[in-house]
């Protein structure tokens, strides 16, 4: 009879055992973070009272401040796993490391067709790697014989012959369509055939890049949308509720009318003499603030566009909200992601804090000055900006005209 209680308090022992031993090991061992681009400890320590705010404006005195309180060393220290992105592999962006030996060509032509929003002055011949040389056009004048034709807002022909140019399809839009007819379709993830991010420079190319060193504290956000989307709108209404800000498009705009940026910024003018288009002065007029509000259209893994690329040039902090996987794209402790907050009062408070403490707000910069770019040199190596390199490449890898017929 006394079997039965003496097992029931073996197995009760050993378990209150093992539970000791745990608590006992967690005390003193301090195990790393899931997440080492947004450390834990550091949103609860801003969040904590400062005794001594200060609402700084000179961006650059609060690089001068951070450099003495903590430095590069200490910064590449904390994020010295993503000092080399070589040995970093992340699935969410495609690495274009293939054997020269599998090119079966040495020269592409591509001939993008019908009207495109992609901008002419990629427009170039390009000197690749493995000895490539890629001519991308919209000229059939300079690409008679193409190797690929581009399709982006019009179809491919529904059949290919060997022979003719293969036929390329890209979008670059949340849903991913492909067309059906495509032989190689370029989209933003790294699961299509050639991979296309937001990052690059050619988005923006003839835009004006004076960068305030003056950051506005009593606006202490930017945000810019005309496309007032249900769902955009109500997340923005009820974070812009809780702190400051400027808003430039027809949403929740609180600045007196349309284009009234270069009304407040006359120095972002990119032409005096031309009349003013909206994205000319994006990225000078987004550097007068601390934090620019980057909200995607859609929640969809991967799809992280330009809305949070332009504050990072601007020299902005962006507020994100949308891929849960952002942080794949970004270079480390350069974001706030803010569905890391359990409300939008925390994540208003955490904004409010850090634009009162230099030390912590130049942090956010610190990834650009001490040259810890972590996935981000990957992100804009497989942008808009490298895309005619690697879709040759992928066409030469397919033969050209001489692959296979459908």
């Amino acid at each position: 009879m006394f079997l039965k209680p003496l097992n029931y308090y073996i197995v009760m022992l050993t378990m209150l055992g093992f539970l000791l031993i745990i608590v006992f090991i967690s005390h003193f061992l301090q195990f790393p973070n899931a997440n080492p681009l947004l450390p834990n400890d550091l949103q609860t320590t801003i969040l904590q009272q400062n005794p001594n705010p200060d609402p700084f404006i000179d961006l650059m005195g609060a690089f001068k401040i951070w450099d003495s309180k903590v430095g590069c060393l200490n910064f590449r220290g904390k994020y010295k796993l993503l000092l080399n992105s070589t040995k970093v592999k992340v699935s969410s962006l495609q690495e274009f490391d293939s054997k020269c030996e599998m090119l079966k060509m040495n020269y592409v032509s591509v001939l993008v067709k019908k009207w495109t929003w992609i901008p002419d002055n990629l427009d170039n011949l390009y000197s690749c790697r493995c000895g490539l040389t890629c001519l991308w056009t919209k000229s059939a004048v300079l690409a008679d014989k193409p190797d690929v034709l581009l399709f982006e807002t019009s179809t491919p022909p529904s059949q290919r012959r060997k022979g003719q140019p293969l036929r390329a399809y890209m979008d670059l839009e949340a849903e991913r369509r492909r067309s059906g007819f495509e032989d190689i379709f370029v989209g933003y993830h790294a699961k299509d055939d050639v991979q296309s991010t937001y990052a690059g420079s050619l988005f923006h190319n003839n835009r004006n890049y004076y960068l305030s060193r003056q950051k506005n504290n009593d606006t202490l956000v930017y945000w810019s949308s005309s496309r007032c989307l249900p769902r955009r709108n109500q997340l923005a209404k009820k974070l812009l509720t809780l702190l400051p800000y400027h808003s430039f498009g027809k949403c929740l705009n609180n600045v007196g009318g349309l284009d009234m940026a270069l009304h407040k910024y006359p120095e972002c003018a990119n032409d005096p003499i031309s009349s003013p288009r909206w994205y000319d002065h994006l990225h000078c007029a987004m550097s007068h603030y601390k934090f620019v509000l980057a909200i995607e259209n859609t929640v969809i893994d991967s799809y992280v566009t330009e809305k949070l690329f332009y504050a990072l040039d601007a020299g902005a902090v962006p507020i994100y909200f949308g891929a849960l996987n952002v942080h794949d794209f970004v270079p480390p402790h350069s974001i706030i992601d803010g569905t890391k907050f359990s409300s939008m009062e925390e994540l208003a408070a955490y904004v409010k804090a850090l634009a009162n403490d230099p030390v912590a707000y130049a942090e956010y910069h610190a990834w650009r000055r001490c040259g810890v770019m972590g996935n981000y040199g990957k992100t804009r190596a497989a942008s808009l900006d490298t895309l005619p390199c690697r879709l040759c490449e992928v066409v030469s890898r397919k033969g050209g005209r001489n692959s296979l017929a459908d």
